[in-house]
């Protein structure tokens, strides 16, 4: 085969440039996260550029969920396979099942046979909302939890059930009552402060609180939780975020933001 004058050239260029600037090279070849979520308008959530928006780049498939029901997520839970395949297509690295509820509603064995099925469909590292939280409760030495969710009183009572699964203890927990999911958005942060630290103290022995529903923004409620209740905080968004970086092989770290991310 012969190497075109040209060729010679750019090639002999680049790799001065790779030699001169090595981080070049990984600069380009950012890992990529897939992620699924529920809604059909939820680009990528700001918390995820705010935590490794210099370290991953993300792309978004969106289901059609419109109530945070059972009834809800058994109409879309059939899509998620083929919107695996279709971040497949974009050449991510991993893939996040996004949707706390919408992972746990029907159960442990049903969120590990999700990950499963889609990771024997893809060839590609696999979780999902619920695991980033079972995995970041255990990570915190959390064995009593007490619960703030979104959620109504039949989907409170599926989560109760999965992380009883998982041999968590169920101290307390408070619902917000919100099924319709353009609600979900109307919930100021003040107002989520107050409530999962109200949810927090009501408990009585308890080692962390869970921050339960991946419509609600909670990056930055997890410190003023947490020096209110004096335990350490979980939530649905950044800990996946935080699973999804752990599957890429990123630093997961992110000082500043509770007891688990900050290391």
């Amino acid at each position: 085969m012969t190497i075109s004058r040209r060729k010679v050239v750019k090639r002999s260029v680049y790799a001065g440039l790779i030699g001169a600037f090595p981080g070049l090279l990984f600069a380009q070849a950012r890992p990529k996260l897939g992620m699924i979520f529920p809604v059909i308008d939820r680009d990528v959530p700001e918390e995820a550029i705010r935590m490794y928006g210099d370290k991953i780049d993300y792309v978004v498939e969106n289901l059609d969920l419109k109530t945070m029901t059972p009834e809800g997520y058994d109409a879309v839970i059939g899509d998620i396979p083929a919107l695996a395949d279709k971040l497949v297509k974009q050449n991510v690295d991993a893939i996040m099942v996004m949707g706390t509820s919408l992972t746990f509603y029907q159960g442990r064995e049903f969120n590990e046979r999700l990950v499963t099925t889609i990771t024997a469909s893809t060839g590609l590292p696999v979780s999902t909302m619920s695991n980033g939280i079972i995995n970041g409760l255990r990570e915190v030495g959390g064995k009593n939890i007490a619960c703030a969710t979104a959620y109504n009183d039949e989907v409170n009572n599926r989560l109760v059930r999965f992380l009883e699964q998982h041999d968590f203890n169920v101290t307390h927990i408070e619902g917000m009552g919100i099924e319709a999911v353009e609600d979900i958005f109307s919930v100021t942060h003040p107002q989520l402060i107050d409530f999962c630290s109200d949810a927090g103290n009501a408990a009585g022995d308890t080692d962390a609180i869970l921050i339960s529903c991946g419509g609600l923004i909670t990056l930055d409620v997890l410190e003023p939780v947490e020096s209110r209740t004096g335990r350490p905080a979980v939530s649905s968004t950044p800990h996946a975020l935080y699973e999804g970086a752990k599957l890429l092989g990123v630093d997961a770290r992110v000082p500043g933001y509770g007891t688990l991310l900050s290391g």
